[in-house]
C-alpha cells in the first residue's frame, strides 16, 4: 500500500504554516525563519546543505533529528505547491529552477502544482514536473512515478490543506512551534473534525517544539 505522507510541516501556535507576504528574500513571509529554527541544527539538515562544518550542531535535539530524517525514508516521489517551488511570480521567469541550486535534496521525481505548467526541469538527480491538476490527479501521477514507494506531500500549508480536505493524506507530521504569527497561510482552516479518522501521538522535544503525528486508522501496513 502506497501512502501519502507529510513530514516536518511547521506551524505556529495559531496554526499558520507560513507568514504573510512571501518573497524571494523572505520565503516564509513575515515569519522569517522562526518556523524552521528547530530543523536547522539537525544532522539531517546539515547533511542536505553541506554546512555541517560551518554550523554548530551541538544544540541539536536527537528527537528532532529522528523526526526530520523520517521524511526521506521510503519516499519515491513528491508533490509540492507553487509556493514551495519559488517566490510569487516565478512562473514568469524561465530561468527559475527552484530554491535548491544544482543538487536539490529530493532525489526523486517532484510534481509541482501550478496553473501555468512548463517543461520538466532536471537538477542533479531530481526532475521537477509542472502540472495543473486536482489533488487526486496529482497523487495518481506521483504514485505511478514512485516505483512502489510512498509519496511525500511536501507543502506548503495551503497545498497540504487541500490534500487533507480531499481525504488523501495517510500520515501527517506537524511540528508545532511556540510562536504566534497572526496572519499568513493557515493549515487547519475548514478542516473541523478531520482528526477523527486518525490516531494521534505527540512528543515535545528539548528544542521547545511539539511533534504531532496523525496516522489514518486504516493506513497500517
Amino acid at each position: 500500500m502506497q501512502l501519502a505522507r507529510v513530514h516536518n510541516l511547521a506551524v505556529s501556535l495559531d496554526g499558520f504554516g507560513a507568514g504573510a507576504d512571501p518573497s524571494l528574500d523572505a520565503p516564509f513571509g513575515h515569519a522569517g525563519m522562526r518556523l524552521m529554527e528547530w530543523f536547522f541544527p539537525t544532522q539531517t539538515f546539515q547533511a542536505q546543505t553541506g554546512q555541517r562544518e560551518r554550523v554548530d550542531v551541538q544544540g541539536a535535539s536527537d528527537p528532532d533529528d529522528r523526526y526530520a530524517r523520517l521524511s526521506f525514508v521510503g519516499i519515491g516521489s513528491e508533490i509540492m505547491g507553487a509556493g514551495k517551488f519559488g517566490p510569487p511570480g516565478w512562473q514568469h521567469d524561465p530561468a527559475w529552477t527552484g530554491w535548491w541550486g544544482d543538487e536539490p535534496p529530493f532525489h526523486s521525481p517532484v510534481f509541482v502544482l501550478t496553473h501555468t505548467p512548463r517543461p520538466s526541469v532536471t537538477r542533479g538527480d531530481t526532475t521537477f514536473h509542472f502540472m495543473s491538476a486536482s489533488p487526486a490527479e496529482a497523487l495518481e501521477a506521483a504514485r505511478q512515478a514512485a516505483a512502489g514507494l510512498d509519496v511525500r506531500i511536501g507543502g506548503g500549508p495551503t497545498t497540504v490543506r487541500e490534500f487533507l480536505s480531499a481525504g488523501l493524506i495517510d500520515h501527517l507530521h506537524v511540528v508545532q512551534v511556540p510562536i504566534l504569527l497572526g496572519r499568513g497561510a493557515h493549515l487547519w482552516r475548514g478542516l473541523e473534525g478531520w482528526e477523527r479518522e486518525y490516531d494521534a501521538v505527540s512528543e515535545t522535544t528539548p528544542s521547545g517544539v511539539t511533534h504531532l503525528t496523525f496516522t489514518r486508522k486504516d493506513a497500517a501496513r
